[in-house]
């Protein structure tokens, strides 16, 4: 009985700013204050008046581009990495796994001086590359650290077999071990995919123009005419908005998500 009432709670308070924010997202004027949970009268003028007031398609696009961009290629990095920390070795292994573990915990402000300083150098500030850059700091060191300890777990077997056919290293990496990775990739690669997406510091500081800010910018600037109240209708659907594909890609790789977490929980 404990664990049920547990797991309901745990369920309610997990879905319930989902459902709050939908139902403030299809309510208007008065009916905000409303303590209905669903309106008696739902309208979609939240949701066109998102689109309508500001290049909000424009910006999900960016959020696309900038979250995709950064797993492909914090992926593709951390894979090499993790075969060279995970199956190689030399001197100074552990010492460089535990700065890169230590790069993750700064905070983002305390690394912002100095990548404003390097997107200026770049002379890439209001581009989505400034973006990407910026977001790899946050999830490199994470993805590389995953994913070097479901490479140690690899057989040695299939690299010593690799080895005795000739096969060179990018091969033995994309063609032998990643298929194995690909649980652990896809988890990693979606929490990643999540982290580049929320990202809101960099986002603000690095881009200056409406066209070229994300989702998290656009909806914490989103205002009335007036100046003197919050649009928290539209601020409710744009966040339904921006949370839709989330969800979608939660359930799409629900269970290579599971398998991939778990992977590493089981010895031998």
């Amino acid at each position: 009985m404990g664990y049920w009432a547990a797991s309901l709670l745990f369920i309610f308070v997990s879905v319930f700013p989902l459902l709050y924010a939908l139902s403030s997202s299809l309510k208007q004027g008065s009916g905000l204050f409303s303590p209905e949970l669903w309106p008696k009268a739902p309208t979609f003028a939240n949701y066109s008046g998102v689109f309508a007031e500001q290049p909000f398609a424009q910006n999900l696009l960016n959020s696309l581009l900038v979250a995709g961009s950064v797993v492909t290629l914090s992926l593709g990095l951390s894979l090499m990495a993790a075969w060279a920390f995970g199956r190689v070795e030399f001197r100074g292994r552990g010492l460089l796994l535990m700065l890169i573990l230590s790069a993750s915990m700064l905070p983002q402000v305390a690394v912002l001086s100095g990548m404003f300083e390097l997107v200026r150098a770049f002379g890439i500030y209001d581009t989505l590359g400034a973006l990407i850059i910026a977001d790899l700091v946050l999830t490199l060191p994470f993805t590389v650290w995953v994913l070097v300890t479901f490479m140690r777990q690899l057989p040695k077997e299939l690299e010593e077999a690799a080895a005795m056919d000739g096969v060179g290293v990018l091969t033995l990496v994309f063609r032998v071990y990643m298929p194995l990775l690909w649980p652990a990739m896809v988890a990693t690669g979606l929490l990643a995919f999540i982290a580049a997406w929320n990202e809101f510091l960099f986002a603000l500081t690095f881009t200056l123009s409406t066209e070229a800010r994300t989702v998290p910018v656009a909806i914490a600037l989103i205002s009335t005419p007036s100046g003197f109240e919050l649009p928290w209708g539209k601020i409710m659907a744009a966040s339904v908005i921006v949370t839709l594909p989330l969800v979608a890609l939660v359930v799409v790789f629900q269970r290579r998500i599971v398998s991939g977490l778990s992977a590493g929980a089981v010895k031998g």
